[in-house]
């Protein structure tokens, strides 16, 4: 290993949202394995001594304003997909912080909402260091869209891009794009994805051409996520004794990406729990679904998360789009027998009809028989937990990441 491998994780927030989290995993995992760590965030939520904020000021937060502002204005003031762009168009300076200074490697992970201009990539990227990025979202290899969905535009240069109200040949995505083309073409950027699809979508993209793509997964402390007894964890939650529960969770369970009424439509006609967690924007929605429910909010904390999981039969995800598939890790840890469609990460996690069910993406009916084959299907809790310790464990995630970092270290001693 690197003498004085000095890493330094950045992120938007230190804890919420699902990159976040990761990061914070990953910050953890190294420092435990010999490497030497600090997170840099512009939203520091707790007090560990890792994690760094840069200095709030006025111009920080109106960056973020700024950005808004910009793509209301692009879209005539219409709040349409008003977070599902980013622009990159102002931040902080983390180049003039001590800890950025002091690193041996500069790790990206999601950087938007104010916090990273293109102006400050580019000083990062020319400041000589290596520079490593996760791939949580596509951001990085398109022009400004978080998920390109059915569009193929950024595998050739962005233009009429399908989430803006006013798509033109010469509109945002295609000004971002060749922004980030000029950045790239002058650089190195080892570009890390969290699962093989997120690889397979950034080697087509026309951004990333000349630079290396891995694939390294999200880690979880696993050591953290037990199973406990499903009726003992089904008393202390309320939740009935004599039915399946079924698990759904996301940051915003109803974000109509993440799929509930897909969920809702396949349980049709079965008798079943739901056992929901995650924010929702608006409770008055969850009045209204015919399914028996409990809504457990967002949960706090792996021990908690860990009760949650060892009371469902099953867990399912069935969203749009998911990088990687962090609950349904999770869930396997705990017990719980995974469904979730064919398309995205999850595909990484689950091995079809061995310690899950993958369904055809979008086919509420194969969904279904998904949810029934799990429940009929009895799986081994103890072999669920081997599928992902040996897969998704901190050692094992670490160590890909080192690996990583002494290969762009000894490149540029070479060079």
């Amino acid at each position: 290993m690197h003498p004085i491998m000095r890493v330094l994780i950045v992120n938007t927030s230190e804890t919420i949202g699902g990159a976040a989290i990761a990061a914070s995993r990953l910050t953890d995992a190294l420092n435990r394995h010999g490497v030497k760590a600090k997170m840099l965030v512009r939203d520091k939520q707790t007090g560990r001594v890792t994690t760094c904020a840069v200095p709030r000021s006025w111009r920080l937060r109106w960056a973020f304003v700024w950005e808004r502002v910009r793509v209301w204005l692009a879209n005539r003031l219409s709040k349409k997909n008003l977070f599902a762009v980013d622009l990159g168009v102002g931040g902080a300076r983390i180049t003039a912080t001590d800890e950025f200074r002091e690193a041996d490697i500069i790790h990206l992970h999601w950087v938007n909402q104010g916090f990273l201009s293109l102006e400050e990539l580019g000083r990062i990227l020319r400041s000589g260091k290596p520079v490593v990025w996760t791939l949580h979202d596509m951001w990085p290899v398109t022009g400004i869209c978080h998920h390109a969905g059915e569009c193929d535009h950024f595998q050739a240069h962005c233009h009429d891009c399908p989430q803006l109200q006013c798509p033109g040949q010469l509109d945002l995505s295609w000004q971002v794009f060749r922004h980030k083309a000029v950045l790239y073409s002058q650089s190195h950027i080892a570009l890390v994805a969290v699962s093989q699809w997120m690889a397979d979508r950034a080697k087509i993209s026309a951004l990333s051409q000349g630079q290396t793509v891995a694939v390294i997964p999200n880690t979880l402390p696993l050591e953290d996520f037990f199973q406990i007894d499903k009726l003992q964890a089904r008393r202390e939650l309320g939740l009935p004794i004599d039915m399946p529960v079924i698990a759904f969770g996301a940051a915003r369970i109803n974000q109509p990406a993440k799929g509930l009424q897909r969920l809702l439509a396949a349980v049709q006609g079965m008798k079943v729990h739901l056992l929901l967690f995650g924010a929702v924007k608006d409770k008055t929605e969850l009045s209204r679904l015919t399914c028996p429910f409990t809504y457990m909010g967002v949960v706090h904390g792996t021990a908690a998360l860990s009760r949650l999981y060892s009371a469902a039969d099953v867990v399912v995800n069935c969203s749009d789009y998911e990088t990687f598939g962090q609950t349904l890790v999770e869930a396997m840890a705990c017990g719980c027998t995974p469904v979730s469609f064919d398309r995205g990460g999850q595909v990484d996690i689950i091995h079809h009809l061995e310690d899950g069910y993958l369904a055809r993406f979008d086919d509420v009916s194969d969904l279904a028989a998904g949810i029934r084959w799990a429940l009929a299907a009895h799986l081994s809790a103890e072999e669920l937990r081997h599928s992902v310790v040996t897969r998704f464990s901190e050692e094992t995630v670490a160590r890909q990441h080192i690996r990583l970092y002494e290969q762009l270290l000894n490149k540029r001693a070479s060079s």
